[in-house]
């Protein structure tokens, strides 16, 4: 049980580091900066 408690609070405090909140669009934005997009999977999501 203490080390779920550990792990816990590592990831509380990565989310407080990375400014993570409920709002979706920054999450969005914030994944955006981080994955590179496949130029292909964007033409696919814009025929869809």
């Amino acid at each position: 049980m203490d080390a779920d408690k550990q792990q816990l609070e590592k990831f509380k405090q990565a989310a407080r580091e990375l400014e993570c909140d409920d709002d979706e669009q920054r999450f969005k934005d914030r994944l955006g900066k981080l994955v590179k997009k496949d130029p292909a999977a964007s033409q696919e999501q814009k025929d869809c």
